[in-house]
């Protein structure tokens, strides 16, 4: 038996090299950003009217669309979990899908079913009152198509490194299958619902794409900080760059509430 050894590790040249470069690809604009930030200004930039107005509506409705992706994506993550059905593995691509599909044509996705015309836009219109598009609503639905995917894949991993016995034995002491999963299970995976929160969460908040070609830009209703940064970009870019700061700070303070995740993986 080989026994583990001590001390460091050499790292050889021809990886060491192109790791600290892409080390410092990753955190140089970061540090750019922070150069130059036009620090004497910041409190006047933050203070203004427009920056609160859009932080507000970012974080209720990133807030917003976190339940939304809770209510719908833990009972989606435990079904992909812990039920055997034909179309499983498809289904759980479906659902990654947005992770890795351009967020403007998640966008367009949502406006061809939910827009005016849409599949099932339409119908909501002409039967309910109800028009997603261009809303605070739309706001939320954008950000949550986005973001559910991150709770989903953390909870069913949580899920899935869960002992369903658990579970088993408590359906055999006479309890239903629901009771079983809200007295034994969440408890169990509380922590991994938490951490994709956190995540759906901070996804949520910084969405772009997909919340301007479904929601628009409107101050006060649908502009978000991400839109908001993008148009102070082309007319003020210290104020833009004010901004980014703000979401830099959100997503430090995101690393830093995950961080015994992250500790507990390395």
């Amino acid at each position: 038996m080989i026994s583990p050894r001590r001390g460091p590790v050499p790292v050889p040249l021809p990886l060491l090299v192109p790791a600290l470069v892409g080390l410092a690809f990753l955190v140089l604009p970061l540090v750019a950003l922070l150069v130059r930030a036009p620090w004497s200004d910041l409190p006047d930039q933050l203070t203004s009217p427009e920056v609160w107005q859009a932080l507000r509506l970012s974080l209720v409705c990133a807030t917003a669309a976190t339940v939304v992706s809770l209510v719908l994506g833990v009972p989606l993550a435990w079904l992909l979990a812990r039920v055997e059905f034909p179309g499983r593995g498809f289904v759980r691509a479906l659902v990654t899908l947005p992770l890795v599909l351009p967020p403007v044509v998640g966008g367009v996705a949502l406006l061809m079913a939910l827009g005016r015309n849409g599949v099932v836009g339409q119908w909501l219109e002409s039967w309910f009152g109800i028009s997603l598009p261009f809303t605070t609503a739309g706001v939320v639905v954008a950000e949550a198509f986005v973001a559910m995917p991150f709770l989903v894949i953390s909870v069913e991993g949580t899920l899935r490194a869960a002992d369903p016995r658990y579970e088993e034995a408590a359906t055999t002491l006479g309890a239903s299958r629901f009771t079983a999963f809200r007295r034994v299970t969440l408890p169990l995976i509380a922590p991994g619902i938490a951490a994709g929160a956190v995540l759906a969460w901070a996804r949520a908040l910084g969405e772009f794409g997909a919340t301007i070609t479904f929601a628009g830009n409107f101050p006060g209703r649908t502009q978000t900080m991400p839109l908001a940064v993008y148009l102070a970009l082309q007319s003020d870019p210290e104020a833009a760059i004010a901004l980014s700061l703000v979401l830099l700070t959100v997503s430090i303070a995101v690393l830093a509430g995950l961080r015994d995740r992250w500790m507990s993986a390395s």
